[in-house]
């Protein structure tokens, strides 16, 4: 049987000891090698600092105040947060950021950037903040929003913005905060704002806009918004020369006025009953300042058309383009040979840089040996029923149409939204119906 020594057992006790002492010891040293391979892993530039705020789940890489001329590589892949402000950063190309697709604010401000390539920010799609104030970005890549629905804030304060279209942040459902201010924005479009529900702050202050009729929307929007909008004294008008200095607000009187559409016909021609071979004229009147712009659309069976202004030179003769449906600068329509393929709905739309109305009319034909049943129901198609008089004066044989017109209330639209406009209603129709012997 072995016997051991009391001096070896001693010895033995001191060793363990010893031991778990040192094991304590490394335990922080442990854990800052283990932080040191956790950070090489994810990876941090060397004029970055980057760091983990585990508590808000957040890690941010600081490369401000550096003078850096580019994005630094490398950045680590679940940074959160990334600032690069107060730095010399010129441009940004379409993968600057793609070694950070989880970023949710994006920190740029105070920069040199002017230019932006198109797809820069469209796979960040955590984003919820974007600063670029104070650069000098002209054209800024609009359609990259579309892909950032979570962004709550996006500062553009302070650069070169000449324009912003009109469907920039329809996508933005979220966004709280938006900065335009200190641009040289000159127009927003109407509706510009409205696709952004949850907007509670608006700066647009310091832009030389253009008070013409053109601004006439962002003036009422102004005066009725709930949205907190700063620095309103400073919303100042550019141009034209005699408004430049006035505060684009409610003391500010703008010559404008919708534009009103009529389409007026004779009656007394509404429901004739014509040979063949007929010309359909339509006229549609329109006034407002400024001068409202005439289109037609025409709605039949086989087709929707349409005609975005006058086809025909002043004097009839030059045709700009080839079709049946000839319109003048007047507003008026003609139609040549109308037939029963033409039947449909004719919608006259006058607009101007304050809103737009439209008005319509159902214009049909039917032969003489089958009526359209739509002509005894329609109240305005009502025809007095023949009397002996018409026994006397057989319809001559061929094919015979007729005529009917229905219209329909005007409509109107503007930035207040679709507005019905009664007293038009009941203003006079007129066509002309020709027919070539």
């Amino acid at each position: 049987m072995f016997t051991q020594f009391p001096g070896r057992r001693l010895f033995q006790d001191k060793r363990k000891t010893a031991q778990k002492e040192q094991n304590k010891a490394m335990d922080p040293l442990f854990c800052f090698f283990a932080t040191l391979l956790f950070v090489g892993i994810q990876g941090c530039p060397e004029v970055c600092r980057c760091k983990a705020l585990k508590k808000y789940g957040r890690h941010i890489a600081d490369c401000s105040y550096k003078d850096l001329e580019a994005v630094p590589l490398g950045l680590p892949s679940n940074a959160t947060t990334l600032t690069l402000s107060v730095n010399r950063i010129p441009s940004l190309g379409e993968d600057a950021f793609a070694d950070v697709p989880n970023l949710q604010a994006l920190w740029l401000s105070y920069n040199e950037i002017a230019v932006i390539s198109r797809g820069t920010f469209a796979f960040l799609i955590h984003l919820r903040a974007i600063d670029l104030r104070h650069n000098q970005i002209v054209d800024f890549p609009w359609g990259d929003l579309s892909n950032l629905t979570a962004l709550q804030q996006l500062k553009l304060s302070s650069n070169r913005l000449e324009k912003v279209p009109w469907n920039a942040f329809q996508n933005l459902k979220d966004l709280r905060s938006l900065w335009l201010d200190n641009n040289h924005l000159v127009v927003l479009f109407e509706g510009t704002f409205d696709s952004m529900p949850w907007l509670s702050q608006l700066q647009i202050h310091h832009n030389p806009l253009n008070c013409s009729c053109k601004s006439w929307w962002l003036k009422k929007w102004l005066e009725n918004t709930s949205v907190s909008i700063s620095e309103k004294e400073s919303i100042t008008c550019g141009t034209p020369e005699h408004l430049k200095g006035f505060i684009l607000g409610r003391s500010l009187k703008l010559d404008c006025m919708m534009p009103s559409v009529q389409l007026i016909y004779h009656s007394s021609l509404g429901n004739s009953v014509l040979h063949d071979g007929l010309t359909l004229f339509l006229h549609c009147s329109a006034v407002g300042k400024p001068p409202p712009e005439i289109r037609w659309t025409i709605q039949t069976s086989s087709q929707t058309l349409a005609i975005n202004g006058p086809n025909v030179e002043a004097d009839g003769r030059g045709v700009k383009k080839s079709g049946r449906f000839l319109v003048f600068k007047n507003g008026s329509m003609v139609i040549a040979n109308f037939n029963k393929a033409d039947e449909g709905l004719y919608t006259c739309q006058a607009l101007n840089d304050v809103g737009s109305r439209e008005v319509s009319v159902n214009v049909a034909l039917a032969s003489s040996e089958s009526p359209d049943d739509r002509l005894q129901n329609d109240i305005q198609a009502s025809k007095p029923k023949a009397n002996s008089c018409d026994k006397e004066h057989p319809r001559p044989e061929g094919k015979v149409v007729f005529i009917y017109l229905n219209p329909r209330a005007p409509k109107a639209s503007s930035n207040r939204g679709t507005l019905w406009d009664p007293w038009l209603w009941v203003s006079s129709f007129l066509v002309s119906l020709l027919y070539f012997l």
